[in-house]
């Protein structure tokens, strides 16, 4: 079956630039990619009973929008070179991003999600938007990439994978850190943050250390230790001294990072994010 990719789009270059992200970083492997606008319509509320018809004049507006924007989007597409492994699909709906991606996740049976870590609207002195912190936060069933805004595709060969070690991992929670680390033959770098500074794990801390490298059997990685207590920091810096092209984290509530909406890994060292960003989620 082929690899089923979500790529939501306002048609920003933020957006169009992740969707370049997704074709180079799936470049050898079969792929539908679906392209999704959810667009809203000016004076009415999606949350509320107050929705428009078909045939009304915003609606048709708010439709027509949307195609127009899709259309344009299509052709700057074709205008790259054509790869025969690829597919493009184009879905416009009125609604919010956010539903509009659990109903394509459950009718397409999507793999993954890439998107922009900014849209039209989002403001300078935010890291993501605020469209980006919802998917991440909301979309629990499916990983997210979120591609930084200006950065130009490179295969990524180095990739951070945070970890305190205080919960046991799945395959089913790693797969696509392994698949994306095979396919460019990059070397995963598990880096343990240590607020303790003393370098020692609980027996059950050990037993996941374990179960992850049990998992990783086959991978190339490196498990690295820092002995640091400001978490963003710390990860900025091996970051930057491995040049690193990728980070991955998973997205466990209430531990370790937290929620996305107050997780300082994503608002500080969402680095103003010079790097994508894989975000696991927990199958708990």
């Amino acid at each position: 079956m082929n690899k089923r990719v979500l790529l939501p789009t306002d048609y920003s270059k933020n957006a169009l630039n992740a969707i370049r992200y997704a074709q180079g970083l799936y470049a050898n492997i079969d792929c539908d990619f679906y392209l999704l606008n959810a667009y809203q319509v000016s004076g009415y509320n999606l949350d509320s009973m107050m929705v428009p018809e078909p045939g009304e004049r915003f609606y048709e507006m708010g439709k027509k929008a949307s195609e127009d924007g899709m259309k344009k989007l299509m052709a700057q597409i074709e205008i790259h070179p054509e790869n025969p492994k690829h597919r493009f699909h184009s879905i416009c709906t009125l609604n919010s991003l956010v539903e509009a991606i659990r109903n394509l996740i459950a009718k397409k049976d999507i793999d993954i999600i890439v998107m922009g870590t900014k849209g039209v609207t989002a403001a300078k002195n935010r890291i993501f938007g605020t469209n980006t912190v919802s998917v991440m936060e909301k979309i629990k069933v499916c990983p997210v990439i979120a591609v930084p805004e200006g950065h130009f595709y490179c295969n990524p060969k180095a990739i951070a994978f945070p970890t305190d070690y205080k919960t046991a991992f799945k395959k089913s929670e790693i797969k696509h850190l392994l698949e994306v680390a095979k396919l460019h033959d990059a070397l995963i770098h598990v880096v343990h943050i240590d607020k303790n500074k003393d370098g020692k794990l609980s027996s059950k801390e050990e037993a996941n250390k374990q179960l992850l490298e049990d998992i990783l059997h086959g991978a190339d990685y490196e498990s690295h230790f820092l002995p640091e207590v400001d978490v963003a920091k710390g990860i900025n810096v091996f970051v930057e001294s491995k040049n690193c092209d990728m980070i991955s984290f998973m997205n466990r509530r209430h531990l370790f990072f937290g929620s996305i909406l107050s997780n300082p890994l994503v608002k500080e060292i969402g680095y103003n994010p010079k790097i994508p960003i894989l975000e696991l989620n927990d199958n708990k």
